[in-house]
């Protein structure tokens, strides 16, 4: 059975306080380590004492993790753990790990920074921008990887849904938030932007 708020903060009640402190750290630690999405603020704060500051802890569990081969990450408004980009061509050297995700088309990438440029996105939206219908299959493998969601309707004839990207989106391309992404010229030197006009001129 889950322990509450109260029980946590007994356990620490006779501690130094630089030993709860470090505690609270490590209890920090556990959770990010322990998701496989971002944590928000006040999910963190429920299983540190009260009137710690989740920021603060933060912030010195990163001081910690200095010099260890991953780091807290900010992703959306919340955190998470994260291997240290200098580390990546090792991960995938043995475990193949880039390419669980990856395994995407350049069509599929070019499709996914549509909708993260014009988000919230129709799907007829995406068939003005490439000139031609983007398949359930397409969208249906984005979803399934995590990267894109259903937005709000979209106040056209019909309602559609609309396409998003998520934090799990965020967290693939090493971004904080949406302001992060690269402008069209960086995604022009990536070839994205150069696939979507190959894909718009067929």
């Amino acid at each position: 059975m889950a322990k509450d708020r109260t029980s946590l903060d007994r356990e620490l009640h006779d501690l130094p306080p630089e030993l709860r402190w470090r505690e609270w750290m490590r209890r920090i630690e556990a959770v990010l380590f322990a998701s496989a999405t971002p944590v928000l603020r006040d999910d963190l704060a429920r299983v540190v004492g009260q009137g710690a500051s989740v920021d603060l802890l933060i912030a010195d569990l990163a001081a910690d993790l200095e010099g260890r081969s991953f780091e807290v990450a900010r992703v959306a408004d919340g955190w998470m753990l994260r291997t240290r980009s200098s580390y990546a061509p090792a991960i995938r050297a043995a475990a193949d790990v880039g390419d669980q995700l990856f395994d995407l088309s350049e069509f599929d990438i070019a499709v996914l920074a549509a909708i993260a440029y014009h988000q919230p996105i129709t799907r007829d939206g995406l068939k003005d921008i490439f000139g031609k219908e983007i398949s359930r299959d397409l969208t249906g493998r984005l979803h399934a990887r995590g990267l894109i969601a259903t937005g709000p309707r979209a106040p056209q004839r019909g309602a559609p849904f609309t396409f998003v990207t998520t934090d799990q989106f965020l967290a693939a391309f090493d971004l904080e938030t949406l302001q992060d992404l690269p402008d069209r010229e960086g995604l022009e030197d990536a070839g994205v932007m150069e696939a979507d006009q190959e894909h718009v001129s067929k």
